[in-house]
């Protein structure tokens, strides 16, 4: 009560203040006792960022002179991303961003590191036009400055997204420091720290988990992750990894970059992280070298596959459709990838030939190798892929990444994740008749859709499409498998994302759920309204939470920078600090403005809208009418009801 009357005499003002800093320096709960846990102070923790593939700038570490251009590349400019070189000295900036093939050393003429700080992270390439398109956290950065964050309450802990999970350990120290940021967090601001990942910074921080099991006497491991993180927010985690790496091994994937997709192709296929975020069956494990090596068990040089019976009875690997269906020659002989209509002319006289062989491949298949095998002798970039598959995945001391997910130990875990955006899920690929890189077309594309898959050209795919669809990176059953984290009864809540009053809010308690099973809610969806959808379980493992949020229409590489994400953050976190309230999660029954910014002028009743929170109150700069529509003073109580 006494924070809540301190709010009360200091206005709305500062209780917005109040939480943004529980959220963006990570709120902790009210509750006293064991170390890692405290009293309601939000200033005593951190939050920390890890973020996603390519969303970390990159910067020279040498000279590199540039042949008939005055843009030249010296230590410290920006190479990822850097707009104008690569537009201008596309050959000068690829040296830079290359990496050997196999070993993973940098190109002799040029040299690259990743850049340190909350500057690494904001804006890849600033600038009046380009800043605004390459913005990443920027937007959680502002925040925290607006309201009076400290500098040292947000950490972001930006690492070379080029390299595979054990190069970053190899070469940086990667999770030696990343760990020294847990540890140095904690004795710098006194509590446990709150963690946010998005895309392939959730697999950079699974493989921490992992790792920090070696580092850590068994006995104490639990009892470091308490002390030192109290919550940690997995947005758009690819756990069953994500198809678009197949398409940017085989073919290239752009980004938006204005540049060839062979030449995409040449770069990614450099760096060995390009497997990272292959798709994998969630039926199938590997055996864990941690138990093996604390049991006193001979350790293998590699891992080996166990696949559930249900991979072998089932189609697609649990996906909605194969992965890859690609055409291959049916003779060997012929050079390099001829083209189909080659092939098809070339075999038309002697018709025991036959046409080219159509393989399909399933997430399992994908994985585990088979694929690349069976193209291994019409791409000559493959032995290389299969190399970093082994030495780099599969054969990875700590952890085989390609493996399904398991629900971290932590108190507090949170999956968010948009849904219902038109996703790729498979791919057609045949030979084009030219060399590497360009020696495979992608021939046809099947995307999930709101439940059902359809190809580019529009036509419907047999397969087994789920719910709902992906975020328009990840598919949906890659996004959703943190639902099995949930136990056997689960509270759903559907809620417009847009303010509301309660009245349109629809929750079903205590749903049945079945492991391996999606939870399908049974409730209406308007198709004029995005919803979020809340799963909500704190029952199933005694001390922890799980929620899986479910964001209609959020795309995958903007989610962070949704409104309406932070503002749910921002709740869950004031709810938490609270030394009285009443639930474990924060009510949806109801959603108002929190900021001045969510006031805005009705021009239909000549007025603010949401009279109740806001007022017109004019301030000298302001240019219309809804700039001066502020919250009132007297509404904090509004928080009140978030408890």
């Amino acid at each position: 009560m006494k924070m809540i009357m301190i709010m009360m005499r200091g206005g709305m003002l500062r209780a917005a203040i109040i939480v943004v800093v529980l959220i963006l320096a990570g709120g902790l709960p009210g509750s006293s006792g064991d170390e890692g846990e405290f009293s309601g102070d939000y200033s005593t923790v951190s939050g920390i960022i890890i973020p996603g593939f390519a969303s970390t700038q990159l910067r020279a570490w040498s000279f590199l002179d540039c042949p008939y251009s005055p843009l030249d590349f010296n230590p410290l400019d920006l190479v990822w991303l850097d707009t104008t070189k690569l537009l201008s000295t596309v050959n000068c900036w690829l040296k830079c961003m290359l990496l050997e093939p196999y070993n993973q050393t940098d190109h002799p003429e040029c040299k690259s590191r990743p850049d340190d700080g909350l500057s690494a992270i904001t804006e890849l390439d600033p600038g009046y036009i380009t800043g605004p398109l390459s913005s990443v956290w920027k937007e959680w950065i502002k925040w925290c400055v607006e309201f009076g964050i400290e500098a040292n309450a947000i950490i972001a802990v930006p690492y070379d997204w080029r390299l595979s999970p054990s190069m970053l350990e190899e070469r940086d120290l990667y999770f030696h420091r990343l760990k020294l940021t847990f540890e140095t967090a904690h004795k710098l601001r006194g509590g446990p720290s709150v963690v946010l990942a998005h895309s392939l910074g959730n697999n950079v921080f699974r493989y921490f988990l992992e790792w920090l099991k070696l580092e850590i006497a068994p006995k104490h491991y639990n009892e470091w992750l308490d002390k030192h993180i109290h919550a940690y927010f997995a947005v758009g985690a690819p756990l069953l990894g994500a198809p678009e790496t197949i398409k940017a091994t085989l073919f290239g994937n752009t980004f938006g970059l204005p540049v060839a997709e062979g030449t995409a192709r040449l770069m990614f296929n450099s760096f060995s992280s390009s497997l990272w975020m292959v798709p994998s069956s969630k039926y199938c494990t590997a055996d864990n070298l941690y138990r093996k090596h604390f049991h006193g068990r001979p350790r293998k040089s590699h891992h080996t596959y166990h696949c559930e019976e249900h991979e072998f009875q089932s189609n697609y690997s649990g996906w909605p459709t194969n992965i890859v269906n690609i055409e291959v020659p049916s003779n060997h002989g012929m050079y390099a990838y001829p083209s189909v209509t080659e092939v098809a002319e070339a075999n038309f006289s002697s018709i025991e030939c036959g046409l080219p062989t159509q393989l399909s491949f399933s997430a399992r298949e994908v994985s585990d190798g088979t694929l690349f095998k069976a193209i291994e002798d019409y791409d000559s970039d493959i032995k290389r892929v299969l190399h970093h598959l082994q030495k780099s995945y599969h054969g990875d001391p700590v952890l085989n990444p390609l493996t399904p997910w398991e629900r971290p130990p932590i108190k507090n875990v949170f999956c968010i994740y948009g849904i219902d955006m038109k996703t790729e899920v498979g791919y057609y690929f045949a030979p084009s008749g030219k060399p590497y890189p360009d020696n495979w077309i992608m021939t046809d594309v099947i995307y999930e859709l709101e439940g059902s898959l359809v190809s580019r050209s529009g036509n419907i795919v047999e397969g087994n499409p789920g719910a709902a669809s992906g975020d328009e990176t990840v598919p949906y059953n890659s996004l959703s498998l943190c639902k099995n984290w949930l136990g056997p009864k689960v509270n759903v809540t559907r809620a417009p994302q847009s303010e509301h009053d309660g009245s349109d809010v629809q929750v079903e308690l205590n749903v049945e759920h079945q492991h391996d099973a999606d939870i399908v809610p049974n409730m209406t969806r308007s198709p004029k309204v995005n919803y979020i959808t809340y799963y909500e379980d704190s029952e199933s493992e005694p001390g922890k939470r799980t929620a899986v949020w479910e964001l209609d229409k959020a795309n995958h590489r903007h989610i962070v920078r949704t409104q309406v994400l932070m503002r749910e953050l921002w709740l869950q976190m004031w709810h938490d600090i609270q030394p009285n309230t009443k639930t474990k999660f924060v009510t949806k029954a109801k959603r108002g403005p929190l900021r001045d910014d969510d006031c805005y002028w009705d021009y239909g009743k000549a007025r603010c809208a949401h009279s109740e929170y806001c007022e017109y109150r004019y301030f000298f700069g302001d240019v219309h009418l809804g700039q001066s529509c502020r919250l009132k003073n007297s509404s904090a109580e509004a928080l009140l009801h978030y408890l």
